[in-house]
């Protein structure tokens, strides 16, 4: 499964050739969260509240980013970094 960005001890990644519908994987510590990337909610999971508080604003900015590398993965390519959240 790639990482395609990494803030504040928060890894985001996709596996490829995964269900829909299109999402990605936040994981900070022990916790993990499938955040789907039309729509910004939670499909599955959950992180606690500051985490996840990073993740929505971040994938909010990135939303276009983040279906491209979707497409890409679903296809079995290797997605594209992502600018992580300053």
């Amino acid at each position: 499964m790639p990482t395609i960005s990494s803030f504040y001890g928060i890894l985001i990644r996709m596996y490829f050739a995964d269900h829909a519908p299109p999402h990605f994987h936040a994981v900070y510590g022990e916790t993990e969260a499938l955040i789907d990337i039309r729509t910004l909610e939670v499909i599955e999971g959950g992180l606690p509240r500051r985490a996840m508080a990073f993740v929505l604003e971040w994938a909010s900015m990135h939303r276009s980013e983040l279906q491209e590398d979707w497409d890409l993965c679903a296809a079995r390519k290797s997605p594209h970094p992502i600018s992580p959240l300053d």
